[in-house]
């Protein structure tokens, strides 16, 4: 059976308050906090895009394998709507950076925010079919959001890496399912820097939508209900989405409290799932069954389900978890600075 043979995540140290966006575009900061559960979110420094975020997420990951040979992983897959370059792959950076390359195959995924559980199905499958020992699917965004845009209370970035296998797995992936229609709630064309979305589309006819056809659908193929699973995670656009749609599908709060992120982290977009699901793998115990479904604008989900096998407890303490990377040693900045980290003032000249 394919599953997870070792994972890590990555997460910038910086991060800027609600309250500090607020201040600057005259908005209701208490209601970004209260309503959607966003109070404040990772922010990329200049020297940190998708590509660094990965390489180190996958190095966390290497160091839960078990001892995982770079040169053994036949594919490496990056899923990201923030790649650096449009003509030039993203994969071949990481494999080099952490020995992978050159007998390997590469890909960078698109997919709005599913870009990331997309690489995780691609690099399954591969295993699933016995083409290769080992394939790497890296869910990565350093995420964009306008001067001023609801966008930019949540647009965040992060990185989680999933080693796929079938020898020594931390987790066994039972069932999968997607989900796909073609609802355009959120999109940036070449050469537009900020993304635009459709406004109350994106809530009932896109993200509950497909994250409600895609879990109800695995739920019916597996035979399983929300009460046979100790942990579930969801995309994470803001911290009530996810809290919503885990209530209305018969998820707990207790389940989903490890991998909903969104809150103290933002939206990171194609990392938003995986990186919860890396949190939840830190404090999984062995036999424990974890729901997970993602969300891509465009639209669509991709669910899985995972059952947690007795070597979590070999490998959890083997690289940093997420909770440390997420609260610890952080650094706060006023918008200025997110301003300039992020390249918000265009020159025209």
């Amino acid at each position: 059976m394919a599953g997870i043979v070792g994972y890590g995540a990555h997460l910038p140290r910086h991060r800027i308050k609600a309250e500090e966006i607020a201040k600057t575009w005259g908005a209701d900061a208490p209601s970004y906090k209260k309503g959607l559960m966003l109070r404040e979110k990772s922010v990329p420094p200049p020297d940190m895009d998708t590509i660094t975020l990965a390489v180190e997420a996958a190095r966390n990951a290497l160091k839960r394998s078990g001892g995982v040979d770079p040169a053994d992983i036949g594919a490496i897959y990056i899923g990201s709507e923030s790649h650096p370059y449009a003509v030039k792959p993203s994969g071949t950076v990481v494999g080099e950076a952490i020995g992978a390359t050159p007998h390997i195959h590469c890909a960078d995924f698109e997919f709005a925010c599913k870009a990331g559980s997309e690489a995780m199905f691609v690099a399954l499958s591969h295993i699933d079919s016995g083409m290769m020992k080992y394939a790497l699917a890296i869910a990565a965004d350093t995420s964009q959001g306008a001067p001023s845009d609801a966008l930019e209370f949540s647009a965040a970035a992060g990185a989680g890496a999933f080693i796929m296998g079938k020898e020594n797995l931390i987790a066994e992936c039972l069932y999968t399912h997607s989900y796909m229609t073609d609802m355009p709630d959120f999109w940036r064309r070449e050469h537009e820097f900020y993304p635009q979305h459709g406004g109350r589309f994106t809530g009932e006819e896109a993200y509950f939508a497909h994250t409600k056809g895609s879990s109800n659908a695995l739920l019916e193929k597996s035979g399983m209900k929300p009460g046979d699973f100790q942990w579930a995670v969801f995309h994470q656009p803001n911290g009530k989405f996810p809290s919503r749609v885990a209530k209305e599908l018969g998820f707990t709060k207790e389940q989903i409290e490890p991998g909903l992120l969104a809150p103290a982290l933002g939206n990171t977009y194609s990392g938003a799932s995986p990186i919860g699901l890396t949190a939840t793998l830190d404090v999984a115990k062995p036999g424990d069954m974890i729901f997970m479904c993602s969300y891509g604008s465009g639209a669509g989900s991709d669910s899985f389900i995972w059952k947690v096998t007795e070597r979590i407890d070999e490998v959890r303490d083997q690289a940093v978890k997420t909770a440390k990377l997420l609260h610890e040693n952080l650094i706060y900045v006023d918008y200025g600075t997110y301003a300039k980290y992020r390249r918000k003032i265009k020159k025209n000249y």
